[in-house]
């Protein structure tokens, strides 16, 4: 049976009707398959919950402990049955504890993508290739202006401007959940061992990571600090919305640095008042996505989340039948950790 006779998408989000689930619902479901922790997939109030360990951790972090009245953990590779659909859950290496789902029915394979990207990131497992007939492929970065620089060059942007601008306070607009805990990563890589001080909107989320052993290092929370003038050339990581509110103006001779893979787009780095863009992406950019879908070869390629007629078309002219996936969801920027 061709899935496109058993999976159907609808105002709450993408649903295998012989199993009986949703794929990251928007609303409340009786069962839903999540794929991680970001607030366009992962939502509170479903009946029963199946996630990898982290993502239901973050879940509970996000939304409390009883976000779901049964929550199920899901070990990677580990297959499970839903009436007759085999599923099986692949790293998909975007944020910490991402997954991909593959669904097998009637004699198909679907690999339902989530959000992914191919980049090194030591807060989770690399993207898995999982060979299948239909690949559902997000396309938040999908146009071929989109060729994401290596997440070294931009931290040493960052540290560079620390050295030139040795006495301005550099506030780094992130999300909290992935993006935040990546930057702090790739600065110790780089050799940055000194406190990072934190907008209290990042600390639940960077206390979650570190008890699933991943070293941050030295985090100060703003609040602690009572004389902010003693931030002055170090650096602060905020939500992108406090870069320009009143808990910035507090912050001594603020240089304004936006980490996010739209950094690119200048007219983007214009919104954010961004004086230091970092074009850092927890998503795929355009080479990636090609090369994705060729190591992955499926039969037919369904392209949701972002700029799909692009992906669509150059995918067909890669030889793959390709069609696009509406699913609803919130923009990609906000909620869904670009």
């Amino acid at each position: 049976m061709h899935p496109s006779t058993w999976l159907k998408t609808d105002n709450t989000g993408l649903y295998c009707e012989p199993g009986g689930f949703y794929i990251d619902p928007m609303t409340e479901v009786d069962t839903a398959l999540v794929t991680h922790g970001h607030a366009d997939h992962a939502r509170a109030g479903h009946h029963t919950v199946y996630a990898s360990v982290e993502t239901l951790a973050i879940m509970q972090t996000r939304y409390g402990e009883d976000m779901a009245e049964k929550q199920h953990t899901v070990a990677l590779g580990e297959k499970l049955t839903f009436n007759d659909v085999t599923v099986t859950f692949y790293p998909a290496g975007h944020i910490l504890g991402s997954t991909q789902i593959l669904l097998e029915y009637g004699g198909y394979s679907v690999v339902v993508s989530g959000d992914y990207k191919r980049r090194h990131d030591p807060t989770c497992p690399p993207f898995h290739v999982v060979p299948c007939d239909v690949l559902i492929t997000e396309a938040t970065f999908g146009l071929p202006v989109f060729e994401h620089p290596p997440i070294e060059n931009e931290i040493e942007k960052l540290l560079h401007s620390l050295r030139v601008f040795p006495t301005r306070c550099h506030l780094v607009g992130a999300y909290a959940l992935g993006k935040c805990q990546r930057l702090i990563i790739a600065l110790r890589e780089a050799g940055y061992h000194k406190p990072i001080f934190l907008h209290g909107a990042q600390l639940k989320l960077c206390d979650l990571y570190q008890q699933f052993d991943i070293d941050l290092g030295e985090l100060v929370p703003v609040s602690q600090v009572d004389d902010k003038k003693e931030l002055a050339g170090e650096i602060v990581i905020a939500p992108p919305s406090a870069l320009a509110d009143r808990w910035s103006r507090s912050l001594p001779n603020v240089r304004t640095v936006m980490a996010s893979g739209w950094m690119q787009i200048r007219a983007r780095a214009k919104q954010r008042n961004a004086e230091l863009p970092l074009i850092i992406s927890d998503h795929c950019d355009w080479p990636e996505l090609l090369r994705t879908i060729e190591e992955v070869n499926p039969k037919e390629v369904w392209v949701t989340h972002g700029r799909e007629d692009a992906l669509m078309y150059q995918a067909e002219k890669m030889g793959f039948k390709a069609r696009a996936l509406s699913l609803v969801g919130y923009d990609e920027e906000e909620q869904g950790g670009d």
